[in-house]
């Protein structure tokens, strides 16, 4: 399940880089035509996009990898690489966003209102298809891309909501509000988001595990007396690995060993991790942790 939701997202990447891409370069040369420097503000901001897309359509595909003498676990941590080159590189573009609209609080510019308005549909339509096709993609590049798109389709509403509001009264004022607003919220997203990416860089135990619970379920399989050096991380997000050393009864027979063996494998295959590795030891015999 994980590689199958691992290539969708991939595929949503790609056809999201090449949607962004064609944009930005419609951008460039739609900001000139209107002398707009709101959109081409927009169209280096989105430039930045496309690279990051790019980078994570690569990094993405090359997590796919199998294991090697190098990696012994695979490549799936690429991803997680790709979701932090793409998160620094969006909150870069937020607090460009920011310093550009804050001078505009004092002096606000006029633009074109037909060229905002025509590109402020364009915009919406692309960046809101851009987001479908990643909708339901569960790696955290998928994640942190979506919000790419949330971004520039708020920000495109934003633009719509301005050109039509400029139809009828001169209130340039709105564009750096709403910019600011729009950027402020984005910004307190992909942070969190920005957390959670370091967190399991860092080797963290994933939020949807708890350590105390496994091992709960653990000691209730038959000779089983105690459970210690439980260590649970993620590779990427999706496929965790599960480390821990077992104490059984002194007395359980090689058939007795083998029904364990089954029982703790059929829990962690229920858990999901795609990695594990339990240490057996005996009653009274001293753990080799112990001693460093």
């Amino acid at each position: 399940m994980g590689h199958t939701h691992s290539h969708d997202s991939n595929s949503g990447i790609k056809t999201a880089f090449f949607l962004n891409l064609i944009f930005t370069i419609f951008e460039i040369f739609g900001g000139i035509w209107t002398n707009s420097l709101a959109i081409l503000s927009n169209a280096l901001h989105d430039l930045g996009d496309s690279f990051s897309l790019g980078l994570s359509w690569y990094l993405e595909k090359y997590s796919r990898k199998e294991k090697d003498k190098l990696f012994s676990y695979g490549y799936q941590r690429f991803s997680l690489l790709a979701a932090l080159v793409n998160t620094i590189i969006l909150i870069g573009g937020s607090l460009f966003i920011l310093s550009e609209a804050v001078p505009r609080l004092i002096r606000p510019e006029h633009s074109s209102v037909e060229g905002l308005l025509i590109f402020a549909v364009v915009g919406i339509v692309a960046n809101g298809l851009a987001a479908l096709r990643l909708k339901g993609g569960k790696t955290f590049v998928a994640r942190v891309v979506i919000w790419h798109f949330l971004e520039d389709v708020l920000g495109w509403v934003a633009v719509l909501v301005i050109g039509v509001t400029l139809l009828f009264k001169d209130i340039h004022i709105l564009d750096p509000i709403l910019s600011i607003l729009i950027a402020s919220y984005v910004l307190y997203n992909v942070i969190k988001n920005l957390k959670r990416t370091l967190a399991l860089f860092l080797q963290a135990v994933p939020e949807n595990i708890d350590i105390k619970k496994v091992e709960s379920r653990l000691l209730a399989i038959d000779n089983v007396k105690s459970v210690h050096h439980t260590h649970v991380w993620s590779l990427d997000g999706i496929h965790h690995v599960l480390t821990t050393h077992v104490v059984i009864n002194g007395k359980a027979t090689k058939e007795d060993i083998l029904q364990m063996k089954c029982a703790i494998k059929s829990l962690t295959e229920k858990l999901d991790f795609t990695h594990s590795t339990v240490e057996i030891e005996y009653e009274g015999e001293l753990c080799r942790m112990e001693e460093t």
